[in-house]
């Protein structure tokens, strides 16, 4: 299998180079990345449960998806590209907002992106890939914060700082 890079950046997001994946978290370098908020109808959530065997954050509950671009796709294009890896659809989506953020995990490796917030609407259920995703569900966004409040330890960093910071920008 051919090894993930990702795009490094600056502070203004302008691309500065490529490094391969695990290198760049070794590092802590700052790159490009996204993630993916699908609402229902109901305006619940699409939430997974990251699977067990992932490299970091194993079993934690997070956004529908995220992940990085490769050099030359969109956001948007990311986007469509990893829904339908990990989740099994596609969907129309809308940029929100960006950030810079950075979590170091306990086995070493630091998340330092900048972050895309895409949106998008899916009525149905998902077709998971058990190589990514080990399970999913809807939930509103006030029984998300609710259980983040009591439960902090079951969710991803990343989604934790969205909820913190820019819960305006994601609700519906």
């Amino acid at each position: 299998m051919k090894e993930e890079l990702v795009i490094l950046v600056d502070e203004n997001d302008q691309q500065i180079g490529l490094m391969p994946k695990i290198e760049a978290h070794e590092k802590a370098l700052l790159h490009r990345a996204f993630s993916v908020f699908v609402f229902n109808s109901k305006k619940e959530l699409m939430i997974q449960q990251r699977a067990l065997h992932k490299y970091h954050s194993p079993g934690l509950w997070t956004n529908t998806c995220c992940s990085h671009q490769r050099e030359g796709e969109s956001n948007i294009e990311a986007g469509r590209r990893r829904l339908m890896e990990e989740m099994g659809f596609t969907v129309d989506l809308e940029e929100s907002i960006s950030f810079i953020y950075k979590a170091p995990f306990d086995n070493g490796l630091t998340e330092h992106e900048f972050d895309h917030i895409l949106l998008g609407n899916f009525e149905g259920e998902p077709n998971l890939n058990p190589d990514e995703v080990g399970a999913w569900k809807w939930m509103s966004l006030e029984a998300i914060k609710e259980d983040m409040n009591v439960h902090p330890e079951i969710y991803t960093e990343w989604f934790k700082i969205i909820f913190e910071k820019f819960y305006n920008h994601i609700a519906r």
